[in-house]
């Protein structure tokens, strides 16, 4: 579980999906019992305090109307599709539950920036935007191979990395299948790699969870 503040005040933590029961659990206790609304990104939890929960649902789950239903629903085993890209790195696979059950990862040199009095700027850039678009239609041809034949069994495609790196691929219009199945959520990984792309899985199944406290109360008199 990953906490980490939130724009406009509260913070965001990250919950895996068995631990979603007990977290409530905590808040409950903390908070005292809450008052629980359906919401279009999920479940909103106000508690007696004035505390509230918000709780997401994951890619690919189907919206519930109450606790028990969104329990049982995050719970369940999805198949997602992952698209990371960051830099010349790309790496997509498949992933059953918890599990990866198909993967590639592709790296291909991207220049970086020149230190001042190096080459021209012109001719730099240049070199850097052609490599930087081999890398991206390599990753376009990865993810044609790997999920495109698999979008029909896939609940969400769950992306990763640079968002302008993404949307490049996925403009590709052999990817519609894909592009039709992208999640909002967007991963904050690190230059893809097998590792990364198996840490991915438990951030695109995590149940997002932005908590406000209570205002405090206004001192004596």
């Amino acid at each position: 579980m990953s906490s980490r503040p939130a724009a406009g005040g509260g913070r965001w933590v990250d919950v895996e999906p068995a631990r979603v029961a007990r977290w409530i659990d905590g808040f409950t206790a903390r908070h005292g019992s809450p008052e629980v609304a359906p919401t279009p990104y999920g479940l909103l939890l106000t508690a007696p305090d004035g505390a509230t929960a918000e709780l997401h649902h994951p890619p690919g789950t189907p919206a519930a109307p109450d606790l028990p239903g969104f329990l049982d629903r995050v719970t369940a085993a999805r198949r997602l599709g992952l698209l990371l890209a960051r830099k010349g790195a790309v790496a997509v696979g498949v992933a059953e539950g918890p599990d990866l059950v198909t993967s590639k990862v592709d790296t291909r040199y991207v220049q970086g920036r020149t230190a001042a009095g190096g080459w021209s700027q012109q001719r730099f850039a240049r070199r850097r935007d052609n490599q930087a678009k081999a890398a991206m239609g390599d990753a376009a041809e990865l993810a044609l191979r790997l999920l495109v034949p698999v979008a029909g069994s896939l609940d969400a495609v769950v992306a990763g990395g640079d968002r302008r790196a993404i949307d490049s691929i996925l403009a590709d219009r052999r990817l519609a299948p894909l592009a039709a199945l992208r999640a909002d959520r967007l991963l904050d990984v690190p230059e893809p790699r097998h590792a990364v792309l198996v840490d991915a899985i438990a951030a695109a199944r995590a149940v997002r969870v932005l908590v406000r406290d209570p205002d405090p109360a206004p001192p004596p008199a």
